[in-house]
């Protein structure tokens, strides 16, 4: 505890070592340290050394307020109205990578970036906004924290290794379990609060922990310590082994021609320093199968040096995901047991690899299943009758998370891993606190913004399209809306939404109607005849049929049915459906057609090529159906940012639903403004990465005027 640390009421360079005397000893006692001063570098942390053990194991968090050093360029391009954050993001990134550069850096910095990979270091960047004039900000405070007490201290000393060592320097110290400190050093902690929460009159405070991250990451990659992953090769840097050698035959190892990026390293690296368990977080197109397979290929080695057999099973929610899986693990040298559909098919097969492994005859084995088969009791018996070394993968872990499959997540599992781009349930707290469990935290997060910038996804232009309610479709959406506030009320709040219960059946409904609003067909095809000679073009339409059919008992076409028939009949475009009930072959086949982009211009789906499916050569994505589950949404932008040979940017089309402009309708104004609340969430995100973010927020300006939603 910091009681126990001996902490004097001040420190001078004349008389102590502030390092030795005072930080190191305060790191080792504490679990948050805040830090608010100018010039801050990632070098200070790379000082305090061994002080990071006792903190890291702690949990400790850190939070970092810095002021970047403003060069004459800087300031010039600030007063030529640059953008602001821009700048003082450059600038401050200029300084990290600089001090990491120094040598006195590496010692430590492996440490600081496991802190920042398991998101428990927060950058922020302060300024001085005053007559329209941009300062710095050069206050110098910091707060220890144990759970119990905190000290304070402020002083001379800048956070850069000449502050800390090379200049004279003295601070003062404030405890708050002595009464003449108490008050100050509580003064001081709530400086800092105000000053993080941008609280602190003259001063702005800006995020900055996303621009750092990849800077701290990778200088901590490239000095901590070489581990197994050193075979895994760099992005850029192809294998070099010409065959795999005659010690590896019969285990996963990696393919001699596959190119591992340095983010997806960095997750396997992750992964291996959490004991082989995690989630990880990543955007849709990014190779989570590669990635996930490196890190099932390395413990393979691992483990065989040990004489320890490995069985890998892979989870995934539908067969043809299956097949995709089991073709890159033919890849990484092993064929894999399919395991769904008839259970005589596989049982026998499954059987036998685990009392091969159990004797030591098979070195490895792999087996990919469905989320249906892994849940069923012959599976499930045999995993719970497997003694040897089990590693879970989980594709699109967040469908484990459900109530009838998370009780079935094997125990005698020793590695565990989840890969998914939205890992949390949507409205299901107690689904994702089983996931993260059962898997362990989320141990890497590669996010799309990060990837475009990365070069993993490619960009992409975003165009809002904005289609009205008919009268009947608002009327009914009034209804819906009602009885979901009766519901909620009912229950205070707290009604069931499992997909089976009423107020999830009327959050569908409610959704339903949006997704199948009449006016989206017209609108639809306007913008397809304006690229209707374009191929690689993916659309999306909503479930089952239009609500009003169900509620009148009329029996017209779905939406799909209705989009193929201007497709082909209507603007003469090959096209084909790919849905759950398009059998293996003649999905596969539509994939092929489709990526050659010869004789299949246009893809009609729902909601089967939301999860896995890769379709790289997707150019051009139209969103039809309007779920407000972020996870839909990410994932349907994440199919057509895959990159592919020839294709550096992609389109998204998204029919945006408003109330008709007449008001006619039945809908109430707060109404209207809650339905427009959520059309908009999914614009902004979409819109946030786009090439063309500021036209397409300006589409929304006239709507947004009209009806207060600028706090939106």
């Amino acid at each position: 505890m910091l009681r126990d640390a001996d902490l004097g009421p001040e420190y001078r360079s004349d008389r102590g070592h502030i390092i030795e005397d005072f930080y190191l000893p305060a790191l080792r006692a504490a679990s948050h340290y805040d830090r608010a001063v100018g010039y801050f570098t990632s070098s200070s942390l790379a000082l305090l050394g061994q002080g990071l053990n006792d903190f890291i194991d702690r949990d400790g968090v850190i939070r970092i307020i810095a002021s970047p050093y403003l060069e004459e360029n800087d300031i010039a391009e600030i007063e030529a109205g640059y953008a602001l954050r821009a700048v003082l993001e450059r600038a401050a990134l200029r300084d990290l990578a600089q001090a990491i550069e120094e040598p006195h850096a590496a010692r430590g910095l492996g440490k600081l970036g496991r802190l920042v990979a398991e998101g428990r270091v927060e950058f922020k960047l302060a300024y001085v906004v005053s007559d329209n004039r941009v300062g710095m900000y050069h206050e110098k405070i910091g707060i220890f924290r144990d759970g119990r007490d905190l000290v304070a201290f402020k002083g001379s000393a800048n956070e850069t290794r000449s502050g800390l060592i090379g200049n004279f320097e003295s601070i003062e110290v404030f405890r708050s379990w002595e009464p003449s400190d108490a008050d100050r050093a509580l003064r001081i902690s709530r400086d800092f609060d105000d000053l993080w929460h941008s609280r602190t009159h003259l001063l702005r405070v800006l995020p900055f922990t996303e621009a750092a991250k990849q800077v701290v990451e990778q200088a901590a990659r490239d000095t901590a310590a070489r581990t197994d992953l050193d075979d895994i090769p760099v992005h850029g840097a192809p294998v070099t082994v010409d065959e795999p050698r005659a010690d590896t035959l019969g285990t996963l190892t990696l393919p001699r021609d596959l190119i591992v990026r340095d983010y997806q390293k960095a997750a396997v690296q992750n992964w291996f320093t959490h004991r082989g368990r995690g989630l990880f977080r990543m955007a849709t197109g990014t190779g989570k199968t590669l990635t996930a397979l490196a890190a099932a290929a390395q413990l393979t080695t691992m483990l065989g040096r040990q004489d320890r057999p490995l069985l890998t099973v892979v989870v995934v929610p539908y067969q043809h995901l299956v097949d995709q899986w089991a073709g890159d693990i033919v890849r990484f040298g092993m064929t894999p047991i399919r395991a769904y559909e008839a259970t005589n098919n596989w049982f026998p097969r499954v059987s036998d690899l685990s009392h091969a492994l159990a004797l030591g005859v098979a070195r490895a084995g792999v087996i990919v299943t469905t989320n249906k088969t892994f849940g069923d009791a012959p599976f499930q018996r045999l995993l719970a009758d497997y003694t040897g070394q089990l590693l879970l993968i989980a594709d699109e872990a967040h469908n484990l998370g459900a109530a009838q499959l998370r009780t079935r997540l094997p125990p005698n599992a020793q590695y565990r891993l989840g890969l998914s781009a939205t890992p949390e349930r949507w409205f299901d707290d107690a689904g994702t606190e089983a996931l993260t469990d059962y898997f362990g935290d989320i141990v890497f997060e590669l996010g799309m913004g990060e990837a475009i910038r990365c070069g993993a996804l490619c960009r992409y232009s975003y165009y809002p399209v904005l289609v009205e309610l008919d009268e009947e479709e608002a009327d009914l959406y009034v209804t819906v809306t009602t009885k979901i506030a009766r519901l909620m009320a009912a229950h205070q709040g707290a009604a069931p939404l499992d997909d089976d219960s009423p107020l999830g059946a009327l959050l569908r409904k409610r959704a339903n109607i949006l997704g199948h609003a009449r006016a989206k067909l017209d609108a639809l095809r306007k913008e397809l005849d304006t690229r209707r000679t374009q191929a690689h073009q993916l659309i999306y339409c909503a479930e089952g049929r239009h609500p009003l059919a169900h509620e009148h008992h009329r029996d017209e076409p779905t939406q799909l049915d209705q989009v193929m028939a201007m497709v082909g009949a209507g603007l003469h475009m090959p096209a084909a459906r790919y849905i759950s009930d398009t059998n293996r072959a003649e999905r596969q086949a539509v994939l092929r057609r489709f990526s050659t982009g010869t004789d299949l211009q246009a893809v009609v789906s729902m909601r089967c090529l939301d999860e896995g499916v890769d379709i790289p050569a997707a150019r051009t994505a139209y969103l039809l159906a309007s779920s407000s589950n972020p996870r839909q949404f990410i994932q349907r932008r994440g199919r057509v940012l895959r990159k592919a040979d020839g294709k550096d940017t992609a389109d998204i089309i998204d029919f945006i639903v408003v109330p008709p402009s007449d008001g006619a309708s039945a809908l109430q104004h707060e109404t209207e403004r809650r339905m427009l609340r959520g059309e908009f969430a999914r614009v902004e995100e979409f819109a946030s990465l786009a090439d063309n973010e500021a036209v397409t927020l300006d589409i929304l300006r006239p709507l947004r005027k009209r009806y207060g939603l600028f706090d939106t």
